[in-house]
């Protein structure tokens, strides 16, 4: 296993979540790390409590869904080894019959065009031997019904993303993280005061026995990272959910 000792990590969704909790993950393992995200407010707070750890940290404002703010990004960047990404947006929800197509357009935009247009420009200043990892989840496996069928196409698109892309930009590796449920803001947002009883349910479900955190995710992306012969692969780590 390669090392992340003196490696440039760029994590984009760095300031809170599975992202946050990556981010920390490579600190811990001597990266030199790079947190990105759309609130200057978000990053602020993270690069401080990323600092206790570290002062290797360095955290940029931008959003992933105007190109122009992508370039500028990797521009500032420069060269690096590997790059993280676990942002995107809420996803809808309503059944088929009910779906708005613009707040589709907008979940497309944020999540999947998002990471092909970070894959165009991370792949130029990418060094030799680096990698690329991704975020699906477990919706692609186990759908929500009604209201799964989008956030299942966007999810499970990931996989045929990295599997060409691993070919396409060989050497350098790429490879998608699946987590299922992970105790984080936004679940929090999406489930609201129902959340509790949620994942009490879940987690009497799991094999397991509860749900996720951040830092329970975080060593997938640590290895999809340093494993150097793992390429175009898709990492479920779910508690065994995709099983039930």
């Amino acid at each position: 296993m390669a090392t992340l000792s003196g490696k440039k990590v760029v994590v984009i969704g760095g300031s809170s979540g599975i992202g946050l909790g990556v981010a920390a993950a490579a600190l811990q393992n001597g990266a030199d790390l790079v947190i990105v995200g759309r609130s200057p407010e978000k990053l602020h707070a993270a690069a401080r409590m990323l600092s206790e750890l570290s002062d290797r940290v360095t955290s940029l404002a931008a959003d992933m869904t105007r190109e122009s703010e992508v370039i500028r990004v990797f521009d500032d960047i420069g060269a690096f080894d590997h790059l993280v990404s676990t942002a995107g947006p809420p996803p809808p929800g309503d059944p088929i019959d009910r779906t708005d197509l613009e707040v589709v357009r907008q979940f497309v935009d944020g999540k999947l065009l998002a990471a092909i247009r970070v894959a165009k420009h991370a792949a130029p200043v990418l060094r030799t031997g680096g990698s690329m990892t991704f975020t699906s989840g477990i919706n692609k496996d186990r759908p929500p019904v009604p209201g799964g069928s989008v956030v299942s196409a966007v999810a499970g698109s990931f996989s045929y993303f990295a599997r060409a892309l691993s070919l396409e930009l060989a050497p350098t590796r790429v490879n998608v993280v699946s987590p299922g449920w992970v105790d984080t803001p936004m679940f929090g947002e999406l489930a609201g005061t129902a959340k509790v009883s949620l994942f009490e349910d879940m987690a009497a479900r799991l094999p397991v026995g509860r749900i996720a955190t951040s830092a329970d995710i975080a060593p997938a992306y640590i290895y999809a990272m340093q494993s150097e012969f793992t390429t175009g692969q898709t990492l479920h780590i779910d508690g065994g959910q995709s099983l039930i």
